[in-house]
């Protein structure tokens, strides 16, 4: 577009509650960044669902759109019941990592498997940094955190894989050290109908990393540059050679009738069911 880019022509003017340093504000920026550049001049034709964390403040209520701040893990539950009323929006869903696929695992699955016309947008910053700092779901193997300080004796969740797994139309994942890569998934997920999943790894220097040992944002987003695989050399490497690494790229892109698609269908042949008899 000729319109030079700027995040303050999607946002109302209020302070942003995110941490110095925090990955939050690259996936905010690079999502506005996206729908700069597929030509949306206001956030008119979206609505955005968001539960609790760090990460539901993406978008409310900072965003100039139509937004739901729900409970926590219960924003797709949210996203469903605007989506089956309001089929002609774009429903944007914003959550970190504790709940989407921590408290709201089972509403995740569901809803890939239904192939719910949602996109889902998770910034795993590995942690629950807003809550204290706990472990999560997603968590490396043996990190300290405040409920794991001896480390984690349990291996992360690899939500991208589970989404592929449950049925979602499109599946990628990026870190925040690749801000570009992030915003075209975007761009792409947003053309694309069905259950759309990017997940964005994301820097937490206060929670996270100053329990790992990491001095600052920068070094952190130095260990995700250090420690990125793409998914198609990540396919050619054993389970143990992956240990600590974090793959990324375009999981999966395919086709499938979505769920308002299905429903729709269903109440227009129940319609001339009844007029016919």
């Amino acid at each position: 577009m000729s319109e030079q880019f700027s995040v303050k022509k999607y946002l109302r003017d209020l302070p942003l509650p995110f941490c110095p340093g925090c990955g939050a504000m690259t996936v905010m920026s690079e999502f506005l960044r996206a729908v700069h550049e597929l030509g949306h001049d206001d956030l008119s034709k979206f609505v955005f669902c968001s539960g609790i964390g760090c990460s539901a403040w993406i978008p409310s209520p900072y965003f100039m759109a139509d937004s739901v701040h729900t409970l926590h893990g219960r924003s797709i539950p949210a996203a469903t019941g605007i989506k089956l009323m309001r089929p002609d929006v774009d429903v944007v869903v914003f959550g970190g990592d504790g709940d989407i696929v921590g408290i709201g695992l089972s509403h995740f699955i569901h809803a890939a498997r239904r192939n719910l016309d949602i996109f889902v947008i998770m910034v795993n910053n590995m942690i629950y940094g807003m809550t204290g700092g706990q472990v999560a779901p997603t968590t490396p193997f043996k990190s300290i955190t405040t409920t794991t300080p001896y480390g984690s004796f349990e291996h992360p969740l690899d939500a991208a894989r589970l989404a592929v797994t449950a049925g979602a139309c499109y599946v990628a994942r990026w870190t925040t050290a690749q801000p570009n890569e992030l915003k075209e998934s975007m761009k792409k997920a947003l053309g694309i109908r069905g259950f759309r999943f990017v997940e964005a790894v994301s820097q937490c220097p206060t929670a996270f990393g100053r329990r790992a040992g990491f001095k600052n944002a920068g070094e952190m987003l130095k260990w995700f540059k250090e420690n990125v695989i793409p998914i198609h050399q990540a396919e050619k490497m054993t389970e143990e050679a992956l240990g600590g690494k974090i793959v990324v790229g375009e999981f999966i892109q395919r086709q499938r009738p979505t769920l308002v698609e299905n429903i729709y269908k269903a109440i227009e042949e129940a319609q001339e069911g009844n007029e016919k008899s």
